[in-house]
Parts: C-alpha cells; structure tokens; sequence
C-alpha cells in the first residue's frame, strides 16, 4: 500500500509503502531525493507491522535527541527538525519496552 503524502491536492514530497518486510519512505523535492527503510530490529519487536515504521522512527528520534550530542543538535536545528517525546496513550503503556533513560 502506498501513500503520497497528498493532503487537499498539496504533494509533501513523502511517499510511503508498506509491506510485509519493510517499509519504504520516499522523500524527494526538486533539490534532493531519498528513500528511509524501516525495517523490524532488536528494539522494534514489540510492534505490529502496520506501526512498526512509526516506532522505530519515534524510538530512534528519542534516542538520538537524548545522546544531546552538540554536532547532532546542530545539524538538527540547520535542517530545522526538531522531536518532542509526547506523553504514551494507555494502550502503548502497557508496553513491555524499557524507556531509554538519559
């Protein structure tokens, strides 16, 4: 299943396909292109496969925001991204996973 990104007619430039392995995220624009996979590992185990992109990319924002690297921040906030850890729903507390402390 494939997803383009396109909400009310705009492209975002972000195309997302799911399959049964590994989901692709396209990222492209008229200056640069680029494709993410995501892939199940050793921390996105306690996800199902439809959420499991969205895991493992919170998961990895999280863990990177928390080394608060100065060359990661950096680099971050040139590209003008930036990750909030929002509070966990119910059902994603009953989670079995560790918090990453830091």
């Amino acid at each position: 299943m494939a997803e383009n990104g396109a909400e009310n007619g705009v492209d975002t430039g972000l195309q997302i396909t799911s399959g049964a392995d590994m989901t692709r995220i396209q990222v492209a624009c008229e200056h640069q292109q680029g494709l993410i996979y995501v892939v199940p590992a050793e921390r996105s185990w306690v996800c199902n496969s439809e959420t499991l992109p969205a895991h493992a990319l919170a998961g990895f924002f999280r863990e990177l925001v928390a080394l608060q690297n100065s060359s990661v921040g950096d680099l971050m906030r040139q590209w003008g991204i930036y990750y909030r850890q929002l509070p966990r729903t119910e059902a994603s507390a009953e989670s079995t996973e560790d918090p990453v402390t830091g």
